[in-house]
């Protein structure tokens, strides 16, 4: 199989909540929705986020357990200055999400993180990283 993720589904119980907090919070706007089942958000080139109804997920898996809650996980989003991190995280709060770890020093120098729990249960870290950056060809070069 070719190294790749296209699409990562995450099941959720209160799309509306979730919704509130991609568009709201991150500012995202969806590329693909059907009224309370999914909304689809472009992440990167060739890749979407998509948030599912958890009963409709679980019925589309079919296997007769609860696909509804995430765990085990974390996504993030790099932001390109310190102060962007506390706007970021501030904005997310007002939009839904529940700050786990409020802007601070991470243990990479100079790097300066938080934590969000975002409605659906996906715990965000907002970052500033100074020694990670992505080249003009799209590769994440960590100097």
């Amino acid at each position: 199989m070719e190294q790749g993720i296209h699409i990562i589904t995450v099941a959720t119980r209160d799309l509306g909540a979730a919704r509130r907090f991609y568009v709201g919070g991150l500012g995202w706007r969806p590329i693909f929705e059907a009224a309370g089942e999914i909304q689809f958000y472009q992440v990167a080139p060739g890749q979407v986020l998509g948030l599912f109804d958890a009963d409709s997920l679980s019925e589309d898996i079919g296997d007769g357990r609860d696909h509804s809650t995430p765990g085990g996980f974390t996504l993030a989003h790099n932001v390109h200055d310190a102060d962007a991190v506390h706007r970021t995280v501030e904005r997310l709060e007002r939009a839904g999400g529940t700050v786990l770890k409020h802007p601070q020093p991470a243990a990479v120098p100079g790097m300066l993180h938080a934590y969000v729990e975002d409605p659906v249960g996906v715990v965000w870290e907002i970052a500033y990283n100074p020694g990670w950056r992505v080249a003009d060809d799209g590769a994440v070069v960590f100097d």
